[in-house]
């Protein structure tokens, strides 16, 4: 297990605690004041714990080797994580919706609000600091699973802080001699529906990433490092495409190179761009070169000295992403195909 897997791996573990330590407070806070909208709040606690173990495990099996059944490896599980805890943020939405509506419409005694105000206060802080330290992590070491896990626990932030507002102003009211109850549950409404959004998102996010669609940032990264470890042997490049499986990520690229150029020589080439990848980045790349002989229109872009040479050096190929995104070879009429949508 390298140091970014078990990076997100033991910090997925700080989030099941949380999740579990913070439910049990939270079904407190509810016993104490018999508020709705804490036990809204509460009652999707239970699909952070659920969610939490969820990632747990799926980061832990995107952390297995590769072997015969799974030759890139095991990351593919973590947006499956992602797509389950999205799901879950949607479902723990749509309750909270229900139940405020029968709440609303059927209002119970709220108590003790001052003492239940701290405790979601406390919760909705925990949350919030370990949650923006999830995604942060999450990003850094291309987790899907840890950033969907930030994620939900921001969410259930978001639903925290606006519960506090309107039982603080339900409080206010209560010791004013007014009937605010109804307040109570408007807010879990409102709350519900924003955590469903929330898991829409989420959601939106897998499907990118269970398609592969491009990470044009990763892209610009990598097309402005070869541009630096560029030299008169690398011709042109073309068909480069990077593929995120969890944490690793595989980069293949054809490469043109001079035709008399012998075996020995391309190993070298093949291992000092590993090393210039594994340096701006981290272990995490896997790179597969595809060496392609030059060709006789070639000539026009290469300016080394060869006894073959076809005709005269015209320029230099500029390297951008669309350039070298390019399926094919950059030979005279040939176009770039490759656009952001």
């Amino acid at each position: 297990m390298d140091s970014a897997v078990k990076e997100n791996y033991d910090f997925q573990k700080i989030i099941a605690v949380l999740g579990v330590s913070l439910m049990a407070v939270k079904f407190v806070a509810y016993y104490l004041t018999g508020s709705v909208a804490i036990l809204t709040d509460a009652l999707e606690s239970i699909v952070n714990v659920v969610a939490a173990f969820v990632g747990l495990f799926a980061l832990y099996l995107s952390a297995q080797p590769a072997d015969r059944t799974h030759p890139f490896g095991h990351g593919k599980i973590e947006v499956i994580s992602a797509t389950v805890e999205g799901v879950m943020i949607i479902v723990a939405g749509a309750l909270i919706i229900m139940e405020s509506v029968d709440s609303l419409l059927h209002p119970g005694e709220i108590r003790d609000l001052d003492v239940g105000l701290l405790i979601v206060a406390f919760a909705a802080l925990a949350n919030y600091a370990v949650g923006r330290i999830a995604i942060r992590r999450g990003r850094k070491n291309r987790s899907p699973a840890l950033v969907a896990s930030g994620k939900h626990l921001c969410s259930d932030t978001y639903s925290s802080v606006g519960i506090i507002i309107g039982l603080f102003v339900v409080y206010i009211a209560t010791l004013m001699g007014y009937d605010a109850r109804w307040l109570d549950s408007s807010i879990a409404i409102l709350f519900g529906l924003i955590i469903m959004v929330t898991g829409i998102n989420v959601m939106r996010q897998c499907i990118d990433d269970a398609m592969d669609r491009a990470d044009f940032e990763l892209l610009d990264d990598v097309v402005s490092l070869l541009e630096e470890y560029r030299h008169d042997d690398w011709i042109d490049v073309y068909d480069l495409r990077v593929v995120k499986y969890g944490p690793k990520i595989h980069l293949n690229l054809n490469v043109v190179f001079p035709r008399r150029m012998d075996i020995d020589d391309l190993e070298i080439e093949k291992q000092e761009l590993d090393e210039a990848i594994r340096r701006k980045f981290d272990e995490s790349f896997e790179i597969s070169l595809n060496a392609i002989p030059c060709k006789e229109f070639n000539c026009r872009y290469c300016n080394r000295n060869c006894f073959e040479r076809d005709c005269d050096f015209e320029m230099r190929l500029e390297w951008s992403r669309d350039r070298l995104c390019c399926r094919d070879g950059h030979s005279p009429g040939n176009k770039v195909t490759f656009h952001e949508e």
